[in-house]
């Protein structure tokens, strides 16, 4: 499939640029955009407290002007086509939904690391590096049956440096997707939780640095890297727009900003999805 051309890549930029510095409204409700990387929303009944999967693993149920939704978070290498959600209901009968997931290509990024080590880890870093991936699979697992808190706030003013899909080559070598979305601002700037949650992982990681995992409810998880400090504990009870770092550059990075990633249903979505629009898209 063609790459999308360095002339829409920037305009991407622009319009992200403007959902982070003119957002309207100061919050959002998680979006219906069936892609690759996108979320679903289906609509369910709620009424009887079924349980719902997909691809196996149990979905979050929201709700929007009285009616209530699963919400899909759709793994970027999915193919195109129909998907089935299975609704489990109280009397242990089941139900099959089904959607349509669309085609999407997203962009090629090539990047230059200066620290060397971080594209190619020697023994000792990828001993850290694995001990990391079980701390991070865990986080990302993480259920609490807590009502949803999904209506996000913007965590940074800043410009985005680079869009979530993205396919990276680091220093020419290839590797995964952009698992999130990069806002550049200055060392220091203070990180905002983009919902009340729960703290469920923080710390300083090989790749990441230093990072937070807020649980926001059924499987909603935010999640902040490269950050300066951190100012928030696993276990700390975070309200929506609380303080809980600052941008930073530790980790693999090029220069100083927040990586936010978003989990749903364990799996990392694009987080404009679930961000308040850009003016400009209503214009």
């Amino acid at each position: 499939m063609p790459c999308i051309t360095v002339k829409k890549y920037f305009l991407i930029l622009s319009i992200l640029t403007a959902l982070l510095i003119n957002s309207h409204p100061a919050f959002a409700f998680p979006r219906h955009n069936p892609v690759p990387g996108g979320l679903a929303l289906i609509p369910v009944n709620t009424d009887s407290h079924p349980k719902i999967f997909f691809n196996n693993h149990p979905v979050a149920t929201i709700s929007n002007e009285n009616q209530s939704y699963a919400l899909i978070g759709i793994p970027l290498d999915t193919k195109p086509g129909k998907k089935n959600i299975e609704i489990k209901w109280p009397d242990n009968s089941t139900e099959t939904r089904n959607f349509e997931v669309k085609p999407k290509t997203y962009a090629s990024q090539y990047l230059t690391i200066t620290d060397k080590r971080k594209v190619s880890p020697n023994k000792k870093d990828l001993e850290r590096i694995n001990k990391e991936k079980i701390r991070k699979n865990k986080a990302k697992k993480h259920w609490s049956d807590n009502d949803v808190k999904a209506n996000f706030i913007t965590p940074v003013e800043g410009r985005v440096s680079s869009i979530f899909g993205l396919r990276r080559f680091f220093n020419q070598q290839a590797r995964r997707p952009h698992s999130g979305l990069d806002i550049a601002a200055i060392e220091g700037t203070p990180i905002k939780s983009v919902e009340d949650g729960t703290v469920i992982e923080a710390g300083d990681f090989f790749f990441s640095g230093n990072m937070v995992y807020i649980d926001h409810g059924q499987g909603i998880i935010s999640m902040y890297a490269h950050m300066s400090r951190i100012d928030v504990k696993i276990g700390d009870i975070i309200k929506k727009g609380q303080i809980i770092g600052a941008v930073g550059k530790t980790g693999r990075v090029t220069g100083p900003h927040l990586h936010l990633g978003i989990y749903v249903n364990q799996t990392l979505v694009d987080p404009v999805f679930l961000l308040p629009e850009p003016e400009i898209a209503t214009k």
